[in-house]
């Protein structure tokens, strides 16, 4: 199929994307477009224009500054995955970056745009929210950050409101030890479970842990309960088989063609359980 018609503007600057998005009611942001292009080509959504930001200078960058990892939105996935400063300062991402779809696919598609677009199959929300990334959104009234667990609103949707963009992603650049273990999708790539996992040990107990699943449910989302039950807790494979059931407990998991709920429930406990035993050496 064919796009429907649809108007394209180039934008230069920040403020003239928000400049376009006020001024077009019915318009949405190209970065990347790994994502909504094929959209369009099945009218899935039919935009009266498209603002591409893909030229704004500064907007995909990536640097470590006074303990703050800063991604750029239009810093693409292949950047991420190969950055030497994301590998040393969040090694969770550097864990996923090569997970991301193929390789075509992380040479044009953006980290930002992934995180924007909220698919509940894709990885990069759950490295987010086990990296506790803060979300920067520009907007009519100026920037304002946001936490990644309250990012993600629902399936394929966040808080970044209408006149609204997402220009950087902060991550606290402190170094702890993050693996991703994932089930992928063997047509597709995307996670049918993909979880994120960062944890910090001392004398022979747990310090402080992150868990992030994707794939699962509707959107991604932090596992508390079972970080909750590892923190201070001695590393032995009792207390990591506790936190795997905690973080499958409860949850209203998707069913389709690819794994019904039950499936994805149990995957859900599977991988933390694995990931845990990769960082922790249980």
């Amino acid at each position: 199929m064919h796009p429907a018609p649809f108007a394209y503007r180039v934008a230069h600057t920040i403020e003239e994307a928000l400049e376009l998005l006020r001024t077009h009611e019915d318009a949405k942001i190209l970065a990347g477009g790994q994502s909504l292009v094929p959209a369009l080509k099945l009218r899935l959504t039919s935009p009266a224009m498209l603002i591409d930001i893909s030229r704004i200078p500064g907007l995909g960058g990536i640097s470590r500054e006074n303990g703050t990892l800063h991604i750029g939105a239009t810093a693409t996935h292949r950047q991420v995955e190969k950055s030497a400063v994301v590998q040393e300062a969040t090694p969770v991402l550097a864990a996923i970056g090569h997970h991301v779809a193929d390789v075509q696919v992380r040479h044009r598609g953006t980290f930002g745009g992934s995180l924007v677009h909220a698919d509940p199959a894709a990885d990069w929300p759950a490295g987010a929210l086990a990296a506790d990334a803060t979300m920067v959104i520009a907007g009519p009234d100026g920037k304002r950050e946001v936490h990644s667990s309250e990012f993600f609103t629902g399936m394929l949707t966040t808080v970044v409101g209408p006149g609204e963009m997402l220009v950087e992603v902060r991550l606290p650049a402190n170094g702890t030890p993050g693996v991703y273990r994932k089930h992928a999708n063997a047509a597709s790539g995307f996670a049918v479970v993909g979880v994120a996992a960062t944890a910090t040990q001392h004398d022979g107990h747990v310090g402080h842990v992150t868990i992030g699943v994707t794939g699962a449910t509707g959107t991604a989302f932090r596992a508390t309960a079972a970080e909750k039950s590892l923190e201070g807790a001695a590393i032995e494979p009792g207390a990591l088989d506790h936190a795997a059931s905690l973080a499958a407990e409860g949850l209203d998991c998707l069913s389709d063609i690819h794994a019904p709920a039950a499936y994805r429930q149990n995957l859900v406990k599977v991988l933390v359980r694995r990931a845990l035993s990769d960082l922790l050496h249980v």
